[in-house]
């Protein structure tokens, strides 16, 4: 016999539930995107051994990451379809495929054939990566920027283990014999299955309010001060997540070992930044964080590159909690102002994104070549001073 719940009850009920913050589900996804990126995080600590095989330049080394990265152009593609129908199995296969892939780059013989893996590796990386932060959101009740700190702590997490890992299978194994790692993110993809096969990625709504016309006007909005802050703080991400390891071989003459751990030192702190902006940017306001950290990662790259040997370590922790804190925000900011259309505003966050790191590494490498590393990281620290003034055109509430 049914109980006759009168209509008020279970709509508060329901409510209550879409409000509710699902800590055991968001960790989950935490983790498998924690074990994910730490696969993803192999290339750039691997870069010195690379450079040294291919016989590259700069650039031509630093475009090894463009390759895994090119794939997010169809984010907004997949982020369509993510909105539409659960992309679930994405999720839970990425970890598998990627670790596949990344752990197989010391059976490639040439450049071409490395990048030709490295693009389908990156097909995995958006598979997983634009459904995987509107999956969070839909569980993160009103407390969307908790749920964007800890998923992009445990991405920053993973790429703060990453390098090490990647270093330890060189040391055992040889580039050659890396492929043997692969085989811990096939059991993380089991236990997604497990854990993730009935969460629904995407919520009910009406379809009037997803048609695809009332996302436009938001979009303008939304997305002009946002490539603009990006583009700002690109060149100054990209010069430490992709070239420090090579900054570290090349100009201060560190091994594979110290060049990988000052990564590992940087994106451990990133995961406290990334931990910590998110949640408190929903309290304080998304442009008051944005503001903060714009100014002082600039200034502490400044006094990297000029200040004493013995403050490298504190500085690179300092770093990681600057440079790599954006992030969060700029998430809760998409997903925010998208509440209908989330996976795919996401993916269109990560299609730009893509196109921008893209141009920063070209721009980095090439200042690299031509003016030697400690230049390139000198321009790319002062560039991130522009993205300020975009701060005042960010939208100033919620539409949720």
């Amino acid at each position: 016999m049914e109980l006759d719940v009168p209509v008020e009850e279970r709509v508060g009920a329901e409510t209550a539930v879409a409000d509710a913050f699902q800590t055991n589900q968001v960790m989950t996804i935490a983790g498998g995107h924690f074990v994910h990126d730490t696969y993803t995080a192999f290339i750039s600590p691997l870069l010195p051994v690379l450079q040294e095989r291919l016989s590259v330049g700069y650039a031509m080394a630093g475009s090894l990451a463009i390759f895994a990265q090119l794939p997010s152009l169809f984010n907004p593609f997949i982020g369509y379809l993510a909105d539409k129908a659960n992309l679930r199995w994405f999720i839970i296969l990425a970890p598998a495929v990627t670790a596949t892939l990344m752990s197989s780059m010391g059976l490639t013989p040439t450049y071409l054939s490395l990048a030709l893996l490295l693009l389908a590796s990156g097909i995995s990386i958006a598979c997983f990566h634009a459904p995987a932060p509107a999956m969070v959101a839909n569980i993160s009740g009103k407390r969307v920027g908790k749920g964007m700190s800890i998923f992009m702590a445990s991405g920053e997490l993973g790429r703060t283990v990453g390098p090490v890992v990647a270093a330890a299978g060189v040391a055992w194994w040889g580039l050659e014999g890396m492929w043997r790692l692969m085989f811990v993110g096939w059991a993380v993809s089991v236990i997604l299955y497990f854990r993730l096969r009935h969460v629904a990625a995407t919520p009910a709504r009406d379809p009037a309010q997803t048609a695809l016309a009332t996302m436009w006007p938001t979009a303008r909005r939304v997305f002009l001060p946002l490539v603009w802050i990006m583009t700002g703080g690109m060149l100054l991400q990209v010069a430490l997540t992709t070239y420090l390891p090579l900054f570290m071989s090349d100009v201060l003459q560190v091994n594979l070992w110290l060049a990988a751990a000052s990564l590992t030192i940087l994106q451990a702190a990133g995961v406290v930044g990334a931990l910590i902006s998110g949640t408190v940017s929903d309290k304080y306001g998304r442009q008051r964080i944005l503001f903060i950290v714009l100014v002082v990662a600039p200034l502490l790259l400044l006094a990297f590159l000029y200040g004493p040997s013995w403050l490298a370590v504190p500085l690179l922790l300092a770093l990681g909690l600057t440079v790599l804190s954006p992030q969060p925000v700029f998430l809760a900011i998409v997903q925010d102002q998208f509440p209908h259309h989330r996976a795919l505003a996401n993916g269109s966050y990560l299609a730009v994104n893509f196109l921008i790191r893209a141009a920063a590494i070209w721009v980095v490498g090439l200042l690299a070549d031509q003016y030697g590393l400690p230049t390139a990281f000198l321009v790319s620290g002062l560039a991130a001073f522009i993205s300020l003034p975009a701060l005042r055109y960010l939208p100033q509430e919620s539409r949720i």
